[in-house]
């Protein structure tokens, strides 16, 4: 339960959902690939513990500029 508020939160204060769900499976992605977690959670999954970090403030989502690349 407590998990869901979390990602509620997270949710309400992001400007974008679609951003906020690929800043945490790039985070995730990057742990799983061998980078070090920025906290210490008690959790295994890596997009939870991206999750905690962006709940946390360590790691921000950026959203790119819209226009013709």
């Amino acid at each position: 339960m407590s998990q869901r508020k979390t990602v509620t939160q997270l949710v309400q204060e992001s400007e974008s959902k679609y951003a906020l769900v690929v800043a945490a499976a790039r985070r995730g992605r990057a742990i799983m690939d061998g980078e070090q977690p920025l906290t210490q959670v008690n959790a295994t999954k890596p997009v939870t513990v991206a999750l905690e970090e962006l709940r946390r403030g360590l790691i921000t989502v950026e959203i790119p500029p819209v226009g013709i690349k």
